[in-house]
């Protein structure tokens, strides 16, 4: 990679209504909430084309649980996450979700586990 910039972040949530009436508010925007099938997302406005990084409130039973052990998940973008992933283990991490697509229109994403305990994510459209 020749650099390393965060593509997108997510906030996990028990509650995603009481999550988005919260973010709203504090926030004064709208939030586009989404099903995915078991997820549950509400995106944060974002331009694609202006700076910084867009991100999303996100429910999932399993994956997702607000705690210093699950916590906020960082993304970083990637032309291939499946490359990156493949690096985990040998650099002493683990992967704890392999790469799967997200959706045709907004690509893959994987989950590592780093040498500190922290979960980062890895995103790329191919």
């Amino acid at each position: 990679m020749k650099s390393v910039t965060v593509g997108w972040f997510e906030i996990p949530v028990q509650d995603m209504d009481r999550a988005i009436k919260f973010y709203e508010e504090v926030f004064e925007c709208s939030l586009d909430k989404q099903i995915m099938g078991d997820f549950q997302m509400a995106w944060f406005p974002w331009n694609e084309e202006g700076k910084g990084a867009g991100g999303s409130l996100v429910y999932h039973k399993e994956f997702y649980k607000p705690s210093g052990e699950y916590g906020a998940l960082v993304y970083f973008s990637s032309e291939d996450c499946s490359v990156e992933l493949a690096r985990v283990e040998k650099a002493g991490g683990k992967v704890q979700i392999p790469k799967r697509m997200i959706a045709p229109d907004i690509g893959y994403m994987g989950v590592l586990i780093d040498t500190e305990g922290n979960r980062v994510a890895v995103h790329s459209r191919a």
